[in-house]
């Protein structure tokens, strides 16, 4: 008897183990040899071993992939994303290297970014972290106030209109709320993780993993665990001065066709920077990930 290939959604991956919704069952899947290269979101083409097991063979044509890269692997986020909320609080500190980082990675893979401030109800941070939001703000990236914990019902009425007939991934730093937030807009969020979780079958050293929940209407909402670091060392020279929307009005304005942005005379990005039309720590980014483009070994 011939086993009938079907499609389904990957809607969680911990390691090498994925679990994909197939037809409305939730199945177990491995990829065929080594590979590793699928990612949440993936609409995939498996073959079953079993009522509840099947062997991925194919990843359909992404529309998106948001991804982040180090020296030597890049690590899948997710694909066919059409926003990534960005989720920054008033307290911890967030970090504005993270955030822009992950502007200019949503800017390289075409998705729309919202950033969200979450914890707008303790005044002590409140103002210091709307100013360090107005450099973003200035780019056209829109920032949505909430406060998940002290008023979700604002928090849902602010951010549930926002996913409609969107594939939205959430990133954010540990301590930022994002949990909280998930557990808004996803009713019986908790129940589908512990549920997700048992069926990955990774034992109890799984706290964290990427997954995806269905909402009414199609539209998904993807969580990611909290990170630090959002390497991005896959983008290119060229891609990487279209990937920030404030050098965008400048480019090809600049006396030399080869200019980097750095040094050069007569440059519009410079000449940008100095009147004030880029923030000073948009450029140094800029100049760290050329550093770190030219380091990649993968």
């Amino acid at each position: 008897m011939k086993a009938t290939q079907k499609s389904g959604i990957v809607i969680a991956a911990h390691g090498r183990h994925y679990l994909a919704d197939v037809e409305g069952s939730h199945v177990q899947c491995v990829t065929r040899g080594k590979k590793t290269n699928v990612a949440v979101g993936d609409i995939v083409d498996v073959t079953a071993t079993s009522p509840d097991q099947a062997v991925i063979d194919k990843i359909q044509e992404r529309r998106t992939l948001l991804y982040r890269s180090d020296q030597y692997k890049s690590k899948l986020l997710a694909a066919n994303v059409t926003q990534l909320f960005i989720v920054v609080a008033t307290e911890p500190s967030f970090s504005d290297d993270l955030v822009s980082r992950a502007t200019v990675a949503a800017e390289a893979a075409g998705i729309t970014v919202r950033l969200i401030l979450n914890k707008v109800d303790v005044q002590d941070g409140l103002e210091a972290a709307r100013t360090r939001l107005k450099v973003y703000e200035a780019m056209d990236y829109p920032v949505h106030e909430v406060s998940a914990a002290a008023a979700p019902e604002h928090a849902i009425a602010t951010l549930a209109p926002l996913l409609q007939g969107q594939s939205t991934i959430l990133i954010g730093q540990s301590g930022m709320g994002k949990s909280t937030l998930i557990n808004l807009l996803v009713p019986d969020a908790d129940i589908a993780t512990r549920e997700i979780s048992a069926k990955l079958d990774t034992g109890k050293h799984t706290t964290t993993f990427t997954r995806l929940y269905h909402l009414d209407g199609g539209a998904s909402v993807i969580d990611s665990p909290g990170f630090q670091e959002f390497g991005l060392y896959h983008l290119s020279e060229g891609m990487l001065e279209r990937a920030f929307r404030d050098f965008q009005p400048y480019l090809g304005g600049c006396k030399y066709y080869n200019c980097r942005h750095l040094v050069e005379p007569q440059c519009a990005i410079l000449d940008a920077l100095a009147a004030g039309k880029i923030a000073p720590l948009r450029h140094e980014l800029y100049g760290q990930l050329l550093h770190e483009s030219a380091q990649t070994l993968y």
